[in-house]
């Protein structure tokens, strides 16, 4: 199956998008510009490019496109253990499909409701709308966390319990600013620092 250049949950906004810039342009003329603003904003944030992840098995990549902002020791509440956490925050201007960082099988999955305050704030991971996935592996547990943002108002994730996800494999996507968390066994070497820019499905985030 050919990889979509844009990502098709955003074809209906485009349409959308794009239609109203051009009836725009025929009605307002140069009132239009803000409506072409929009709709070229809109399709760089629903880009969506395949990637290739790196071969190397003790790889743990990229979740998604955007800034290291923690990389520390913490509690992992979902699988109540000690854990190396990872966060990786995208801005709108960041590719926001989420990618598996690891091979694996789904053994769980949580959704929690929350509020929507900025991702790239550490209390964004406890008190944010969330969707956190345990992925089992042969070299270890991981949680990969999908957290809402200031402005992202809808997680998608279409993987389910029993599912098997290959390192890179597109498994959902956050509409407008958010975050994703990787808590990883605290074995686990990171291999990313605060501030970093990350690519998702490509960069090593850590190794095992």
């Amino acid at each position: 199956m050919t990889h979509p250049i844009i990502a098709r949950e955003g074809w209906l906004v485009l349409l959308a998008a794009f239609s109203a810039a051009i009836l725009a342009t025929v009605f307002l003329g140069a009132w239009s510009i803000p409506f072409w603003i929009w709709a070229v904003f809109a399709l760089q944030f629903f880009r969506d490019p395949a990637r290739v992840p790196p071969s190397d098995a003790d790889a743990v990549i990229s979740p998604a496109d955007g800034r290291i902002v923690a990389v520390e020791k913490v509690r992992d509440s979902y699988l109540d253990r000690d854990a190396l956490k990872i966060s990786v925050f995208m801005n709108v201007f960041n590719v926001h499909s989420n990618k598996s960082p690891v091979d694996g099988e789904i053994k769980g999955l949580w959704y929690t409701p929350g509020s929507f305050v900025n991702a790239d704030l550490d209390k964004a991971s406890t008190e944010n709308e969330r969707n956190a996935l345990w992925i089992q592996t042969a070299r270890g547990d991981v949680t990969s966390v999908q957290i809402a943002g200031l402005i992202a108002r809808r997680i998608l994730c279409y993987v389910r319990v029993g599912d098997k996800l290959a390192r890179g494999q597109r498994y959902g996507f956050i509409r407008f600013g958010s975050r994703v968390d990787i808590y990883l066994p605290t074995s686990a070497r990171a291999e990313v620092s605060i501030g970093q820019k990350v690519t998702g499905g490509r960069t090593i985030l850590a190794r095992w």
